[in-house]
């Protein structure tokens, strides 16, 4: 491939444009963009957990990447573990890659009731869902339950955002906060055991590395298609020519909530 740093603008928006957005694998970024991680590791820790459940949900797989990486090192397997993906390219490939691991991948909405009985988990698990539905995750946890998770935080790559946007209203910005979380998470029955954030620096050194990284994680620009946006990316990639590496930073938070009451022993 040409050096990306003599390529044009119009060649590097059809770069980023025809990349597969499947899954969330995000190795293709190498050399093109970077995200510090968040200190507590959350696919190891979710390894951990794994080891002890007994029946485990994987809310949101996406191409099943984080829940196979965490199987993969888990001490033991839960004799039943099962994952829900609602968007058909993602449930495909998250179906191929989590069946050597006896994992079911169930087609839900992430906006659907959760086609499960109640009480039928000890662990629910989620990495970045859209949003989450805390009164069935509640009633799927059976009593002493765990909801281990890492969240989008408020305001997430707000300097893309508002790049494209302008200035966002406090509420949207605001709509991921921990704190709100917390209190949906009460209000359902659950209850916050651990609640932990990290503001994390992200660098985009082209344009086809925002061009790509907004087609995937599609709420940083709600709609966004690169021929609808042109006169934005061409300011933003000759300010990268420019200046360098364009720097955002994302917000994470790591959740822990309990069902009250006894667990299953051992658990």
């Amino acid at each position: 491939m040409t050096d990306k740093r003599t390529r044009s603008f119009e060649d590097l928006v059809a770069e980023g444009t025809s990349v597969p957005t499947e899954g969330w694998d995000f190795s293709w970024f190498e050399g093109r963009a970077t995200e510090a991680r968040p200190s507590w590791g959350y696919a190891v820790s979710m390894a951990g957990r794994l080891g002890r459940a007994g029946a485990a949900l994987d809310l949101q797989t996406g191409g099943g990447e984080v829940l196979g990486f965490a199987l993969a090192r888990a001490p033991r397997r839960p004799p039943l573990t099962v994952a829900t993906e609602g968007w058909p390219p993602n449930a495909a490939k998250a179906t191929a890659l989590l069946r050597p691991h006896g994992v079911a991948v169930v087609a839900s909405s992430e906006d659907a009731p959760l086609p499960f009985a109640d009480g039928t988990f000890d662990l629910v698990v989620s990495r970045h869902p859209v949003r989450a539905r805390w009164d069935e995750i509640a009633r799927v946890l059976e009593t002493g339950g765990t909801y281990f998770a890492q969240h989008v935080g408020p305001g997430s790559v707000r300097e893309l955002t508002e790049h494209f946007l302008g200035p966002q209203p406090e509420e949207r910005r605001d709509a991921r906060h921990p704190d709100r979380e917390r209190r949906d998470a009460e209000d359902a029955g659950l209850e916050i055991v651990d609640l932990r954030a990290e503001r994390l620096r992200m660098e985009f050194h082209d344009i086809a590395a925002v061009v790509h990284f907004l087609r995937k994680v599609v709420w940083i620009v709600p709609g966004f298609a690169a021929e609808a946006h042109l006169p934005r990316l061409r300011t933003l990639h000759e300010r990268i020519e420019r200046e360098g590496a364009f720097v955002a930073h994302s917000t994470r938070h790591l959740l822990e909530a309990r069902k009250p009451g006894p667990g299953r022993p051992g658990r």
